[in-house]
């Protein structure tokens, strides 16, 4: 599993690599976000409950079961149930929620990372090297986050103005099918550049490269479309496992303080499923772009004892 990566793996591979390690080291890798959300999850959780949501749902008393199900769906936000006070905490944990889940992601990093090097680790262990990388972690993600925030209001400035200019012409289906190409194309787009650009975090946490998007952008050469396709399926996956969990779940207990803390759960399971996925994809990279520094190196060593040869 250790060799496995630190070779490069085709599309088909990476996906059967990351459910492997997934499976492997399940415990240790769950524990590290239950021990960095945990608490905070039962914070959450607790602060619903004193806000008098119900810890199991309570079915109504009129109608059929079918119909009390139906009507789970038409239940009020939890959120919008909470006083004041509530509201103030859960904004806090939730910005608290924003500093911790990189943190749980950067341990799985480091924990793959003693993986690839056939070290031993402990789930204490990592947390703490990644808590080491807080601040340029933190740092790294205000950066492309204003970066992404730029280039999406640019995205929309452009399609204001394509609006504009498709409103001139007197061919609706024309001016349908231009705002569909100036909408798709900029969200493929921005999808591409996030693509090259989303191994800085990886580069922050493992290289000790700052804001890492230059070694992202170096890295990610030549996979974008790829590397975008993984993106997409390992998405589609986890919001297929979300959506169903809540669906069974939802209909069953509704709003209720014992499904928010089963979505919280999910929610962990599938951070650490994309959290695998990334990594192995990170390492795939740096094996790639190893092998072609070292054929590099070979290829101007072979030319460089030709024309000493042509030379002689």
């Amino acid at each position: 599993m250790a060799r496995s990566l630190n070779k490069p793996k085709g599309f088909g591979e990476i996906l059967d690599h990351t459910f492997q390690l997934s499976k492997q080291h399940f415990t240790s890798f769950i524990k590290i976000f239950l021990i960095l959300m945990g608490p905070i999850f039962l914070l959450e959780a607790l602060i619903y409950y004193l806000s008098g949501i119900s810890f199991f749902r309570e079915m109504s008393g009129g109608g059929s079961w079918l119909e009390q199900i139906i009507n789970s769906f038409e239940e009020t936000d939890p959120i919008a149930s909470t006083s004041l006070i509530g509201e103030i905490w859960l904004i806090l944990l939730g910005l608290v929620s924003l500093l911790i889940f990189p943190i749980a992601s950067a341990a799985v990093l480091v924990a793959l990372n003693h993986v690839r090097k056939n070290e031993e680790y402990t789930a204490g262990s990592v947390i703490k090297q990644a808590f080491s990388r807080f601040w340029p972690i933190l740092g790294s993600n205000i950066v492309v986050f204003l970066i992404f925030i730029g280039i999406i209001i640019g995205f929309v400035i452009i399609i204001t103005m394509s609006g504009f200019m498709g409103g001139t012409s007197d061919n609706i289906g024309f001016m349908i099918l231009f705002m569909f190409i100036v909408v798709a194309g900029g969200f493929l787009g921005i999808g591409l550049l996030f693509t090259r650009w989303s191994f800085y975090f990886a580069s922050v946490v493992l290289d000790h490269i700052s804001p890492g998007i230059s070694r992202s952008w170096q890295l990610s050469k030549g996979h974008t479309w790829r590397l975008f396709g993984l993106y997409i399926v390992f998405s589609l996956i986890i919001g297929a496992i979300s959506f169903a969990v809540e669906m069974t779940f939802g209909v069953l207990l509704g709003n209720s303080v014992l499904f928010l803390t089963i979505n919280n759960l999910v929610l962990l399971f599938t951070t650490m499923i994309f959290s695998v996925a990334y990594a192995v994809m990170f390492f795939d990279l740096k094996a790639r772009n190893s092998a072609d520094d070292i054929k590099d190196m070979i290829d101007e060593y072979h030319g460089g004892n030709d024309f000493s040869g042509k030379n002689q």
